[in-house]
């Protein structure tokens, strides 16, 4: 993304007119810009704030110090970035923790592993050209079948929620942190209404318990990229 000040108004400027909008409500810097420092990104995004053309600043896929840095100069209010029950890394690169020292809500995406974690997906499972599952690593064959002990995780704990695995990966996301607010993907309106479901599930410290033992004995077999 080209995160010079000059562009990130002209993209505020078309988004106002193509949303037929007077104002933005979350106004988003898609993945930084390793050539543009992000108290310049944020310094644009405050000067828009200023002008009444956007409310609150978002970040994705940024570490804890272009956090840090951005939030600096305009408060960040929310971080959108990868987090699931199989991909839990910003737990160990400080993001997690920044973002909860500085009050920053965290709007993971891929909640559901990009499909894998709804169980409908498996080794044997195919995907056009134009899908980026054909592409990734961890949905290669070989990877699928090897994670499966994670679906069986999920559908072990949903029988006793009477629940599927997708609505069981959700409500893990939503007891980690009352800022957590997850965004899966929906294609069709039943898969939306059991992805809203999770929000009445609630999980256990027992269920959270062993989610966790057993995900430690569990290696993930594939990058997410």
């Amino acid at each position: 993304m080209d995160s010079r000040p000059d562009q990130i108004k002209r993209v505020a400027d078309a988004s106002l007119k193509r949303l037929r909008v007077e104002v933005i409500d979350l106004f988003y810097q898609h993945r930084p810009d390793p050539n543009v420092p992000m108290e310049d990104v944020a310094g644009a995004v405050k000067d828009l704030i200023q002008q009444g053309k956007v409310r609150y600043f978002g970040l994705s896929e940024s570490n804890a110090e272009q956090i840090r840095a951005a939030h600096a100069v305009q408060p960040v209010t929310a971080l959108q970035s990868e987090y699931s029950i199989w991909w839990r890394n910003i737990e160990e690169n400080s993001v997690l923790s920044t973002c909860e020292e500085l009050g920053i809500g965290l709007v993971p995406y891929s909640p559901l592993g990009r499909g894998y974690l709804t169980g409908k997906v498996d080794e044997n499972t195919t995907f056009t050209s134009t899908d980026i599952r054909s592409r990734n690593p961890r949905f290669t064959p070989e990877a699928m079948k090897a994670n499966r002990g994670v679906i069986d995780l999920l559908e072990k704990i949903g029988k006793q929620h009477g629940a599927t695995p997708a609505q069981i990966a959700l409500a893990w996301l939503l007891a980690q942190k009352p800022w957590i607010v997850p965004i899966p993907g929906s294609r069709k309106l039943e898969r939306l209404d059991e992805n809203n479901g999770a929000v009445d599930i609630k999980l256990t410290s027992s269920d959270l318990t062993e989610i966790k033992e057993a995900m430690s004995q569990i290696k993930i077999v594939g990058d997410r990229y």
